[in-house]
């Protein structure tokens, strides 16, 4: 017999799973509660936005707290290193021990496949170019694009030059991993087994079908309740993949199907998944949350229709250009487009929206929040910019 869910009881687990049960109830926050939080949630996504935070810091904080962001930058420099970036969800911060898991994505990019067009050319004709770059890195040491002297031949966020072209393919097939990201977030490159600890690197490579079971059974953990499609989405896996491993973590035990009410899909629960009791508290969520970050799902638990408006003309935009959801009490009950302006030090409020229902103390609630934030960014006040969207009062 199928294991029934409400809507409710789908939301508390995931809210659970993804570590807000009793969430920011630390007074001080070491290296271990990161260590936790990220092993819960496998990874953290980067993006190059930085109009408020870098994305990857974010999730941290909205879990644990003001901790110090010094603290995540050394977990990715220290020997032996604890993290190192690969695509994952997107570009990621990730546990190493998952590298060996990750090696069949990057099998893949060495034979070109998988990989941005830009920089497919070298896993082919132009690998002699690549290869050449490797050597001095290999001999010369840790080096970023800009090292490398050359300039793209236009402008923009994408014009890269044929070196950084050649430096990331270099990067997708795993043969350098980044050591570091400069002030300007630009990536260092050394040969992966120079960054990585030494353990790691001589880790068996597990076969393909194997690194996604277990990619997937750690989504499942991640989410709690899942379809299929949040599965995939987690490691940006593929359909096939999902369906292959799918009977096999069913009949070892780690998930079960169950239905949940009003949604359409067959969901699996992981058999560590629980219904939390303490849900209470606030927290600001970025876009690049795993939280929310899957947009459909995140519709599916809240009733939260979230998109991501950075791309969209200024004209066009309904809720502004940076836009976080506001957790309060296990609902997502208002979304805040925010800036810091750190010439002025101050968290600019430029839009706040309430969602419908959202209860009365939503304001003064997220106003602390706020406040929180600014002290957290090292910033003075909070202000407010004027706003032709609806607001709050706070």
């Amino acid at each position: 017999m199928t294991l029934s869910l409400s809507a409710n009881e789908a939301r508390r687990i995931a809210l659970t799973a993804q570590g807000f049960n009793g969430f920011r109830d630390r007074t001080e926050i070491g290296a271990a509660a990161l260590h936790r939080a990220i092993d819960r949630l496998n990874l953290l996504q980067v993006d190059s936005v930085n109009v408020l935070v870098r994305a990857h810091y974010m999730p941290l904080y909205s879990r644990l707290g003001p901790y110090g962001r010094d603290l995540l930058d050394a977990e990715t420099v220290r020997r032996p290193r604890k993290l190192f970036e690969y695509w994952a969800h997107e570009a990621s911060l990730l546990p190493v021990a998952l590298q060996p898991l990750l090696r069949w994505r990057m099998a893949e990019a060495e034979q070109g496949r998988g990989v941005w067009s830009g920089v497919s050319p070298f896993a082919g004709e132009r690998r002699a170019e690549a290869e050449a770059l490797l050597d001095r890195i290999r001999t010369d040491g840790p080096l970023a694009a800009s090292d490398l002297g050359e300039r793209p031949a236009r402008k923009g966020m994408w014009a890269w030059s044929d070196g950084k072209k050649a430096m990331e393919w270099l990067f997708w097939s795993g043969r350098v991993t980044a050591t570091h990201r400069r002030g300007s977030f630009e990536r260092v490159y050394d040969l992966t087994e120079r960054a990585l600890p030494r353990a790691v690197v001589e880790t068996p490579t597990p076969t393909p079908a194997e690194a996604k079971r277990l990619l997937i059974e750690r989504s499942a953990r991640a989410l709690g309740v899942v379809t299929a499609t949040d599965l995939r989405d987690y490691f940006r896996l593929s359909p096939q993949d999902v369906r292959a491993a799918l009977p096999d973590l069913v009949e070892a035990g780690v998930i079960a199907p169950v239905q949940v009410q009003g949604w359409g899909q067959t969901a699996w629960l992981h058999r560590d998944a629980r219904a939390g009791r303490r849900l209470s508290g606030q927290a600001l969520l970025s876009p690049f949350d795993p939280l929310v970050w899957n947009r459909d799902r995140a519709e599916r638990l809240f009733g939260f229709i979230y998109r991501l408006e950075i791309y969209t003309p200024a004209h066009k935009r309904v809720h502004g250009y940076y836009v976080l959801p506001f957790l309060m009490d296990g609902a997502l009950v208002a979304r805040v487009d925010l800036k810091a302006d750190r010439a002025s030090r101050t968290l600019k409020v430029l839009a706040i929206h309430l969602e419908p229902g959202a209860p009365a103390a939503t304001p003064e609630r997220l106003g602390e929040e706020l406040q929180l934030m600014a002290r957290w960014l090292g910033l003075d006040e909070v202000g407010h910019a004027p706003s032709g969207g609806s607001r709050a009062n706070l």
